[in-house]
């Protein structure tokens, strides 16, 4: 179980900001209305809601937003009524971009997401034309002492995960969609805290880019997206050399 991923790096830096703090818990309680619209407010009944509690503790929203928030869904106040569309399309190299977003617009959310994609060198494409790149799994980032592959093995294996990767002081674990709350459970009762946890979309193939300005360009273009408030995730097949990303770095 090895691999050697820098977007999880990538991604572990840019979420640690504090500037970002605030879109993540906006996105967590988008998911949460949903979760609670479509399967009711007993995380015990609802599996959707207890993933987004999982995905919560993970990001350090505090347990009174989380309950104020699945307050708010369960109440006659909530007129909110989001709903989950995805948008695909390629950024510079034919590198496969997904887009999920949670929307109260759909027609205000299509056009912002083609004009990111227009303004920043990539294009927009058909339904099915990049998902089928990606396959749903459950996702864990671990950083630190614990972003070690013997260490994880002995926690995660038998909890269900298929592959840990690993790169500098982060580490990536996927596994079946069914062990998420497995592994949940196995990280909590190990004490190890995840810093994301969640479901995401694993590429089958990945496209190393070995140009500086091309990363750079493509960075931006998922930055966009992620700055989007009707953005709920980014996913894309690339990977960036080592030397290219030492560059980027200085």
């Amino acid at each position: 179980m090895a691999g050697h991923s820098k977007w999880a790096n990538i991604k572990h830096k840019k979420g640690a900001a504090d500037k970002k703090k605030a879109k993540v818990f906006s996105r967590i309680t988008k998911e949460i209305f949903v979760a609670v619209k479509q399967g009711g407010s007993d995380p015990e009944m609802n599996p959707a809601l207890r993933s987004c509690i999982v995905s919560a503790k993970a990001a350090n929203m505090p347990n009174a937003n989380v309950g104020k928030a699945i307050k708010k869904a369960s109440g006659a106040e909530n007129t909110a009524n989001y709903e989950e569309v995805v948008y695909e399309g390629y950024g510079p190299d034919g590198i496969g971009i997904v887009v999920e977003c949670l929307t109260d617009n759909r027609n205000r959310t299509a056009g912002e997401v083609r004009s990111i994609f227009d303004k920043n060198g990539g294009n927009m494409a058909g339904s099915g034309a990049v998902t089928w790149m990606f396959h749903k799994k459950a996702y864990f980032a671990v950083s630190g002492e614990w972003a070690n592959e013997e260490k994880l093995m002995e926690v995660v294996l038998d909890a269900g995960a298929e592959d840990i990767e690993v790169n500098g002081d982060v580490a990536e674990i996927w596994a079946p969609v069914e062990a998420f709350e497995e592994l949940s459970k196995a990280f909590e009762n190990a004490g190890i805290k995840t810093d994301e946890a969640t479901l995401s979309r694993r590429p089958e193939n990945k496209i190393e880019i070995k140009d500086a300005g091309k990363a750079k360009k493509m960075l931006r273009l998922i930055e966009k997206f992620e700055d989007n408030e009707d953005v709920d995730a980014v996913h894309a097949n690339f990977d960036i050399a080592d030397e290219i990303m030492d560059q980027i770095d200085e």
